[in-house]
């Protein structure tokens, strides 16, 4: 009897250590997926932040491009033309007033370029009338596709700038895309507030995404802008026709009462249909 009851015990032992074991296995089984999980994603935020690094060369190295080989050269050549409408002027008025009359001209040139390097880098309307009127004011532009915009609960707060232009240029290329690629003729644009930050849809009533999505430049670049901020982009197939672009922008510490006078932001899960805005090198 005292035999069977030893034996039982060390059975029980037995089990026990067993199930330790088993316990054990489990968590480290667990714990690897999470280390791979965790290694997957550092390697999936390293190449973005890679991609952002190198398009924000780019950027800079575009701007230092039309700064010298463009601006610089003007100013240059409007110096050399006050000078000589300057010497011209005591012995021949004449050709002194048609110089001036060009350096009037080429300082107009100088103006719509300096316009435009400053529209580049953050759209004046920004300012002017915020990021709910200056979309507004981007849709009147929109020759051939009929523009609508929606704001959930307006007014918006003052966004950060940073959001506030990364939120344009998504819009800007989103409808680009649904005119040249989708050959739309509707589009509604779509803001509002979460508390995961501003939530932002391009919907139109287009071709719809094709069954193998080749990205390119336009889709790239909204998706490296949403990600930047630490945000998301996703595209969607629209059930009755045509594609949804849906962007969400954290607001960051500063929140919605973060000012918006400056670029720098100084103070003044994808569903059924859904496809992830991959990077790659073509199409839309």
């Amino acid at each position: 009897m005292l035999r069977y009851q030893l034996f039982d015990i060390e059975v029980r032992l037995d089990r026990d250590r067993f199930e330790a074991l088993a316990r054990q296995a489990g968590l480290a089984a667990s714990a690897l997926r999470r280390s791979d999980e965790l290694g997957r994603l550092n390697a999936e935020l390293e190449l973005a932040r890679e991609r952002l690094v190198s398009a924000r060369e780019e950027e800079r190295r575009r701007l230092r491009r039309d700064l010298h080989d463009g601006l610089g050269p003007t100013l240059a050549s409007l110096t050399l033309r006050l000078d000589a409408a300057r010497n011209l002027l005591a012995r021949d008025p004449e050709r002194a007033d048609a110089q001036l009359v060009a350096t009037s001209e080429q300082m107009q040139e100088a103006i719509a370029e300096i316009r435009r390097l400053v529209y580049d880098l953050r759209p004046p309307a920004l300012d002017e009338l915020g990021l709910a009127g200056a979309l507004e004011q981007l849709a009147l532009r929109q020759a051939g596709l009929q523009v609508s915009v929606e704001v959930e609960a307006p007014p918006l707060p003052a966004l950060p700038a940073a959001v506030e232009v990364a939120a344009y240029r998504i819009v800007q290329e989103a409808l680009a895309n649904a005119l040249r690629h989708g050959h739309a003729k509707d589009c509604r644009v779509q803001l509002s507030l979460a508390a995961e930050g501003l939530r932002l849809q391009v919907s139109d009533d287009g071709q719809g995404l094709p069954k193998a999505l080749e990205p390119g430049v336009g889709l790239r670049s909204m998706r490296e802008r949403a990600t930047e901020l630490g945000g998301s982009l996703a595209l969607e197939r629209r059930a009755g026709g045509g594609t949804a672009v849906l962007a969400c922008l954290p607001l960051g510490t500063g929140g919605a009462g973060a000012a918006r006078n400056g670029s720098d932001g100084s103070p003044n899960g994808a569903s059924p249909g859904r496809a992830e805005a991959p990077s790659g090198a073509a199409g839309r």
